[in-house]
């Protein structure tokens, strides 16, 4: 397959980002925010523009066209993360609903943007479905693996086979454990990152035997 969206592994050839001056924009709003957040410590604003810099150096060096999510005033410093408030599909973006109340303006900003920029929506998870998407990772371009956590639910989880599952795509759900609590950040790639078509990075203390299991009987590393 030369061209997809249903991809953690192929070469990177566009892609959306979220500059650290977009998100973080000043070492005012860093002050005020990153407490409330729940981040361990306060970034460094000049290191992280530098460092984000270098991030978009390599991207482009590679061959990756960047587009950029812009400032946006009803988003927080946590919108640096912008993988979290939409799925990428061959069928247009799923627009995510956040289980993290402090981030819940991030999916309708992402949203104007890809309007903007005439990128199809596939759909939108609703209230009372929440959905992230560092909770999903694709396994091959025909199955998608979606963590149940405190930031996605089922519901949210209901809503994503309905967008998908009628496109031929296989949803796998991994019952993640309770770990540190509702107020900790623990998102399915917290344990798998797949880096090729048969290999990933894990944390297995932390994976469900069932999930691990169902990566090993498809010849994963």
């Amino acid at each position: 397959m030369s061209t997809t969206y249903h991809s953690e592994y192929l070469k990177l050839k566009s892609l959306f980002i979220k500059p650290a001056i977009n998100a973080f924009v000043s070492e005012d709003l860093l002050i005020e925010q990153w407490k409330g957040l729940h981040y361990l410590s306060q970034p460094n604003f000049e290191e992280s523009l530098k460092e984000y810099e270098n991030f978009e150096k390599a991207l482009q060096k590679n061959g990756a066209l960047l587009h950029q999510f812009p400032y946006d005033v009803n988003v927080t410093i946590d919108s640096i993360y912008c993988r979290d408030a939409a799925i990428a599909t061959d069928f247009g973006m799923i627009i995510c609903n956040m289980g993290k109340s402090g981030r819940i303006n991030e999916p309708n900003a992402q949203m104007k943007t890809f309007i903007n920029e005439s990128i199809p929506i596939l759909g939108k998870i609703e209230s009372p479905g929440t959905l992230e998407g560092g909770d999903v990772a694709w396994l091959d371009d025909k199955t998608l693996a979606v963590g149940h956590t405190y930031r996605t639910n089922e519901e949210g989880i209901k809503q994503l086979k309905n967008l998908l599952e009628p496109k031929e795509i296989e949803i796998i759900v991994a019952e993640l454990p309770h770990y540190k609590g509702a107020s900790d950040v623990f998102h399915l790639m917290s344990i798998l990152s797949p880096v090729d078509k048969d290999l990933a990075v894990v944390y297995s203390p932390l994976m469900p035997i069932k999930f691990r299991n169902e990566l090993i009987a498809r010849n994963f590393n």
